[in-house]
Order: C-alpha cells, then sequence, then structure tokens
C-alpha cells in the first residue's frame, strides 16, 4: 500500500499463495511480482483520493477539510509554463516556487502530512499542455518530471491524459520514457514511486488514443500502478433509463478487460482479479459538462457497491472544489460549476460516501514507520528562531489584521480577522471559536518574507514629533503604515510592550 494513496487493507479479500517469486513491500501494501501473476500473494486494497483543482477560485482548503479524519488528495494539474515548455507550473498560472509563495501549497501539503494524509500529483488534465507535448528534449523532459517528484517528495504521480494531441503516438513515446527514467532514478534512491494513468472512457472503455497511450507506457517498462478511467463527459446522449452509475459500470468492466488485453500483449499475465487491482474510477460529481449527465448521490452509492464487489483499487472525484450545494444564489444549476455541484446535497457528502470504499478496512502494517505521521513534539523543536521564520513570531501584545501571517511553535497561522493576545495555538472546541488559521509547519531552509517596500514620497516619512491621526498614511522604511486613532511617538510597526496595549498603526496592504 502506498501511504500517498491511504489504502486500506480490505474485510477478508486475501489470495492465497500459490507459489512465492519474489515479495516487494512499499509503504504497508505487498504484492509479488513474477513473469506469470497466478503465483501471487497479493494483499487486496482500495483507496479514495478526490482531485484537487489546486489554481481553482475560491482556493479549497485540502489541508484541513476532513472534520473528523484527514483526506489525502490528487492535486492537479502541472502542466507546461505558458512561455516554458520544459518549465512545469500549476495550471500554466504558478511556477511551483509561485505556487509556494502565492498559494502557500508547499506549507500546506506539509499540513496535510502532518495529520497523517498523502498527496499524488497530478499531470495534464484536460486544458493547458501536458508537459510531453511541448518539451520534446528528452533529459529536460525527465528533468521536469523529476523536479516535482522531488520538490513535493511524492511516492505516487498520475498522468491525466486527454485530447488528440496529449495522446499523440510520438508524445506518449516521449512522455514513457521519461516516466520511466523517473520511476527508475526513484527505485535507485530507494523511493517508491507509484504511477496511475488517467484517462477517459466511454461505455466500451478506453479510446484508441488511450489504449496507445497504456501500450506506450508499457512498451518502456514503466510498472503502471493502474488505469483510472473518467467515468465522465460520455459525449453521446445515455440510452434510456440508465444512470450515470449504470454507464460508468460498463466503462469500467470493459476497461477492467482492455488492463488485462495491455499487460497480456506486454508480456505479463494478469488474472481477473489482479487486473480489477489496476483499474480506477474517477466520476465528475453532480453536473457533468455535457448537458443531462449529471452524477447524484445515488449513483456515487451505486459505485461504491460496484468498487467493494469488484475490489477496485482506487475510487476519486471530480472534484472536491465541487463538493458541495450551489446555494440559492446560482440561477442555474444545470450550468457546470467549478466551486459546487450543481445537485441538492450537504457540504463533502460525495466524499464521505466515496470515501466508503476503504472506510471500514484496518489500517495496513508497515515495516518501518512512516514518514508522513506527526513526530514527537520536544522543547527544543517548539522553540522559534526568527532566522528561521518566514513571518514574524506572534507576540501577545502585537495587533493583527485579518490575513496577516505569523509563526507560533514552528507553525504558520493566519488571522481570520482582526485579533490581538489570541495565542494561536490555544484549544477551542470549533474552528469558528479562534481567529487563527494554521496553514503548515515552518519548513526546512525558510527565512524571514522580505517585506515589501513602496516608493519613497508614496506617503510622507514618519517622524517621532508630528501627531497623526486616525486615518493619517505615514511611511518607514518604505513600509506603509496607517493610523488606527491619535498618536504621536509610538513607531509603526513596532510591537507594544504592555500586555493589552496595541498598536496605533498597522501595516498598508500592498506595502
Amino acid at each position: 500500500m502506498s501511504p500517498a494513496n491511504g489504502r486500506r487493507l480490505s474485510k477478508v479479500r486475501i489470495t492465497a499463495v500459490v507459489l512465492v517469486v519474489a515479495t516487494a513491500v512499499a509503504g504497508g501494501w505487498m504484492f509479488l511480482r513474477a513473469r506469470e501473476y497466478e503465483a501471487n500473494a497479493a494483499v487486496v486494497t482500495s483507496s479514495f483520493a478526490p482531485y484537487v483543482d489546486v489554481t481553482a477560485t475560491p482556493q479549497y482548503a485540502f489541508e484541513g477539510t476532513a472534520g473528523s479524519s484527514p483526506t489525502s488528495a490528487v492535486l492537479s494539474f502541472v502542466v507546461s509554463a505558458p512561455d516554458a515548455a520544459c518549465e512545469p507550473s500549476w495550471g500554466g498560472a504558478y511556477s511551483l516556487g509561485g505556487a509556494a509563495d502565492g498559494l502557500d501549497l508547499d506549507r500546506r501539503v506539509a499540513r496535510l502530512r502532518q495529520l497523517g494524509g498523502e498527496v499524488t500529483i497530478s499531470f495534464g488534465g484536460a486544458a493547458n499542455s501536458e508537459l510531453s507535448i511541448g518539451c520534446t528534449d528528452q533529459a529536460q523532459l525527465t528533468s521536469a518530471y523529476q523536479s516535482v517528484v522531488d520538490r513535493y517528495s511524492v511516492t505516487s504521480i498520475d498522468l491525466d491524459i486527454e485530447g488528440a494531441v496529449a495522446s499523440d503516438p510520438a508524445v506518449s513515446k516521449r512522455r514513457a520514457e521519461s516516466i520511466a527514467a523517473v520511476a527508475t532514478a526513484q527505485a535507485a534512491a530507494g523511493k517508491q514511486l507509484e504511477i496511475w494513468l488517467t484517462l477517459p472512457v466511454g461505455a466500451a472503455g478506453l479510446t484508441e488514443e488511450g489504449q496507445g497511450v497504456l501500450a506506450a507506457m508499457l512498451a518502456a517498462k514503466v510498472d503502471v500502478a493502474g488505469v483510472n478511467g473518467m467515468t465522465m463527459d460520455y459525449g453521446v446522449p445515455l440510452p434510456a433509463g440508465t444512470t450515470m452509475a449504470d454507464q460508468g459500470e460498463l466503462a469500467l468492466t470493459a476497461l477492467q478487460q482492455q488492463i488485462m488485453a495491455a499487460f497480456g500483449a506486454a508480456g505479463t499475465t494478469l488474472s481477473d482479479a489482479q487486473a480489477w487491482q489496476r483499474t480506477g474510477a474517477t466520476p465528475m460529481i453532480g453536473q457533468n459538462d455535457i448537458a443531462g449527465e449529471v452524477f447524484g448521490l445515488d449513483d456515487a452509492h451505486q459505485l461504491v457497491a460496484f468498487a467493494e464487489l469488484h475490489q477496485l483499487a482506487r475510487v476519486s472525484m471530480w472534484s472536491a472544489n465541487r463538493d458541495q450545494d450551489c446555494g440559492p444564489n446560482y440561477p442555474n444549476v444545470t450550468m457546470v460549476s467549478d466551486a459546487c455541484s450543481g445537485v441538492a446535497q450537504s457540504a463533502g457528502e460525495f466524499a464521505a460516501i466515496l470515501a466508503e470504499v476503504a472506510s471500514d478496512q484496518a489500517p495496513a502494517a508497515t515495516s518501518t514507520p512512516s514518514t508522513t505521521t506527526q513526530q514527537p513534539t520536544t522543547v527544543a523543536s517548539m522553540i522559534d528562531d526568527p532566522a528561521t521564520s518566514p513571518y514574524p513570531i506572534w507576540n501577545a501584545n502585537q495587533s493583527y489584521a485579518k490575513g496577516t501571517e505569523t509563526v507560533w511553535r514552528r507553525n504558520v497561522y493566519q488571522a481570520k480577522w482582526y485579533t490581538t493576545g489570541d495565542q494561536p495555538d490555544l484549544p477551542v472546541a470549533t474552528a469558528d471559536l479562534t481567529p487563527w488559521t494554521l496553514i503548515g509547519p515552518v519548513l526546512p531552509g525558510e527565512t524571514p518574507v522580505a517585506t515589501p517596500t513602496l516608493a519613497a514620497g508614496t506617503y510622507p516619512e514618519w517622524t517621532a514629533t508630528d501627531v497623526y491621526v486616525a486615518g493619517s498614511r505615514v511611511l518607514l522604511d518604505g513600509v506603509g503604515y496607517q493610523a488606527k486613532y491619535w498618536t504621536q511617538g509610538t513607531t509603526p510597526g513596532a510591537p507594544p510592550t504592555k500586555p493589552g496595549e496595541t498598536s496605533p498603526w498597522e501595516p498598508l496592504a500592498g506595502s
């Protein structure tokens, strides 16, 4: 089991051992590899991790959505930067470094790991340009994939390949060879890398293009963990009386047979059960892109039953961002939204249903403690160092405006509203009782974020002798401040020195 996918042991699904050829243990799940797979002692597993559109607005807090338990996530999509085909970006909108700064993505991934969850990184998607399309230099393409794997320390990646251009044989071959090189490098370093293909399906399974993508991966000797069928947007009207779940079952059944055939053609025989264990399903919850296609809550229950019957390896959904009711202000629920499902539901209801594929299964045993779980806390690990803190360390006498970030006990917090004296990690019964949102831990190698400055003359320079009234604006060392009330002689930005005292100054946004 890969901890990146949060898999669990199935109820009583253990295949008998006929002949042991070789054993590989990785992240808590075990399987025996042989040229002929009849000799198998695999522990059947299931997983659920929803896709999260990283760049969508409003931002989806995948690191803190679980409620009673953490949820793993498939973060999407890494594609080519608009002006540099071999440079990975998030949705063409953020470089990897830009996502760390603008979305605090690295810290949020670390926070999810603190909670025991994991992330899979998904490359491609329907929009933008998957890396292997425009990056034609094989070495640079391999380096691009490797840089993403290294930055986020992932043990699982997903290749979402859609459209004729992304499925072109030359592109597929280039992609497969680079992914094979990355997998080899990870293995040589003693690291696991599980590789999934996510491909469009119809009632007859994969399209010819999708079959070509899979064949190219197998020809490059990539150990494909499985093929995830996008049970959505079929492009043709559903037959009368057929639900989205019915159509999905037809598609997945055909996909499972195609997986058996593709692996067989590549020299590996899979049993029926083993082929299901390389099959995944991802519906688009609620209103799909195609008019008349609506995947409802009943469809979700039916998919879970089907997945448990056939022991599918993976169930996901597009997307966690959409897992809520559209509300009374959304006038036409037949029009697809990237922020709601278009069906009557409670927030998170689709995820709660689909997660049942693994909800009653015991955690898998691991040979070594997981590196993603929270480590024991010591006094030394809680001491904040200004030199390694990206934001100022929290001060009980300092006032913090909404959106202000601070560091406390080696974690970064953001103010939800104006606050003074409220300790960030003070225990509360519910999140609405604290003015702070825990973003995630201080990351290794971090240094203080440079304070943005304004040009000289934007506002008058602050002086200790001038009197300032509410609304007065000044500059001090290039930083803009606005007075909250009458003040004289109090230095902007200086923390209060007495308990209960607040600063008469607040920093201006954009400075």
